[in-house]
């Protein structure tokens, strides 16, 4: 057994946690308790990373939550991985100057993949790219209105080429609807380019998580768990023990 990182998310909005159904703001379910708090929680139970993405900011262009990001940075130890508006090398600079330990890049690799790769540069293993797909294609901008043009595969060969050294996979279909994830479309991304891989979306038991360590695919590193956490499907502590 290799190690599997299992990466509870705190999704954003309006300083509060919430969670999305396929990336739309309009079926949103609030969770209760400070996103800190929260934080403080997934770390005592062994999380070793926390996923934590700005919806406002995804969907307006620009961080949103800032005081609330600062807050889950000052309240636990562990890594913490950022996405969400963070679409300027400024916006980029600042978050790693707090203390993100790595920073999730969706429009921007897209749409400016020369300043993407000066990134890459500059903070070697500190940036990750976000393979956003919806029927195999990468969305940008929020997920809800734009499509890149570009197949997921196309789109991990040409990061991979600017130094690109992990991807966050999420098929936007599943993200939230707890169908577990796309266990094909990850692995064939997997195989494709010579990278690291954590998915993300759909996951709604311990199983799913064995199904995707069950691939057999030492570059699919982990997974990233959001809703099945909050409704209680998945025990974060013993699914941890678990794929030690």
């Amino acid at each position: 057994m290799y190690p599997f990182l299992i990466i509870p998310a705190i999704d954003l909005m309006s300083g509060r946690c919430v969670r999305l159904r396929q990336g739309c703001p309009d079926a949103r379910t609030e969770f209760g308790g400070d996103p800190a708090e929260i934080a403080r929680r997934f770390e005592a139970a062994g999380a070793q990373r926390i996923h934590v993405v700005d919806l406002d900011g995804a969907f307006t262009g620009a961080p949103e939550n800032l005081e609330a990001i600062r807050a889950i940075r000052r309240a636990v130890r562990c890594e913490i991985e950022l996405g969400g508006g963070l679409r300027t090398r400024e916006a980029v600079s600042n978050a790693l100057s707090e203390g993100i330990n790595h920073v999730i890049l969706g429009t921007l690799a897209v749409e400016q993949p020369e300043t993407l790769k000066e990134l890459v540069a500059e903070f070697d293993g500190r940036i990750l790219v976000a393979i956003d797909a919806r029927d195999g294609m990468v969305a940008v901008r929020g997920w809800m209105t734009t499509e890149s043009g570009l197949s997921a595969e196309m789109f991990a060969r040409r990061m991979t080429a600017a130094g690109v050294q992990t991807f966050l996979h999420t098929d936007i279909s599943r993200d939230g609807m707890l169908q577990g994830p796309n266990l094909e479309a990850t692995r064939a991304l997997a195989q494709a380019v010579p990278a690291s891989f954590i998915a993300s979306g759909g996951v709604s038991c311990f199983e799913d998580l064995q199904a995707l360590v069950a691939l057999n695919q030492t570059n699919i590193i982990g997974a990233v768990v959001g809703r099945a956490l909050y409704d209680g499907r998945i025990d974060l502590a013993r699914a941890i023990e678990m794929l030690k």
